[in-house]
């Protein structure tokens, strides 16, 4: 009877030992969560930077046909460069992006962002260096008629410092996202089928009760909460008047006739 009542107490000492330890990592998961929070800083002051500089008035251009009063057409960001406001949107969605890409993907999406960074620089820095011929850009984006002659252009440096900043950051936003570390829980475990990861995620809740070897992951608390099951729950009693089992789970076969 002795041995009986000792079995008994050293299970329960383990199951609290594990129900602890597992416990002790689900209240932990919050914890561990990492969030770019620079990255979407970074994307949310580019996306703003971006959308004020489409609105205000890049280059100035007076023109004059001969026949009437000296024409003045005032280019926005959004009409010298076209891009620039669906730019700004590009980098809003990429900060929903980021929040639901883990792994390889969020990287993949760094690189994204590093080109989108760079194609918002070409514009600012093209006019800010006086490249091209802003003038006959001037006329053609104005619509002036062929008669026309185009007698001054003034740019305006500010919108375009403006867009350099928002290229800047949003290509630093890229870079630490494209640097960041691996995270605990892989990508592909969101794009299982749920129930296999919620079985899977018991099966691995029991091995750790049981005192075997189990990878309790982020994914696989989180799989087994969703389930319904409760990580720093203890295991059911073992009825003590059951027959022990072996390792492989099949009762002991006995040696005498059946």
């Amino acid at each position: 009877m002795s041995g009986e009542s000792e079995e008994p107490g050293r299970s329960d000492s383990a199951a609290d030992a594990v129900a602890s330890d597992v416990g002790g990592r689900a209240v932990g998961v919050r914890g561990r969560r990492r969030f770019p929070v620079g990255p979407v800083l970074l994307l949310a002051v580019a996306a703003g930077l971006m959308w004020v500089a489409s609105r205000m008035t890049w280059v100035t251009v007076t023109s004059s046909d001969g026949l009437t009063e000296p024409r003045t057409d005032e280019l926005a960001g959004g009409t010298w460069f076209g891009a620039l406001t669906p730019l700004a949107l590009v980098l809003l969605a990429a900060i929903a992006a980021v929040f639901a890409a883990r792994g390889w993907l969020r990287r993949l999406l760094g690189v994204l962002v590093t080109l989108v960074a760079a194609v918002t620089a070409v514009p600012p820095f093209a006019l800010l260096t006086d490249s091209g011929d802003p003038g006959q850009r001037g006329a053609t984006l104005a619509e002036l008629p062929g008669r026309a002659e185009v007698t001054g252009v003034q740019t305006a440096v500010f919108p375009a410092v403006l867009a350099l900043a928002a290229a800047l950051a949003a290509f630093a936003a890229g870079v630490l996202l494209a640097r960041m570390p691996r995270e605990s829980a892989e990508l592909s475990g969101r794009y299982d089928v749920p129930a296999v990861r919620r079985a899977a995620a018991g099966a691995e809740l029991d091995k750790a009760r049981s005192g075997e070897d189990a990878e309790l992951t982020e994914r696989v608390l989180w799989d087994a909460i969703d389930a319904g099951a409760d990580p720093t729950a203890d295991p059911a009693p073992r009825d003590p008047a059951a027959p022990p089992t072996g390792a492989d789970g099949d009762r002991p076969r006995g040696g005498g006739a059946e």
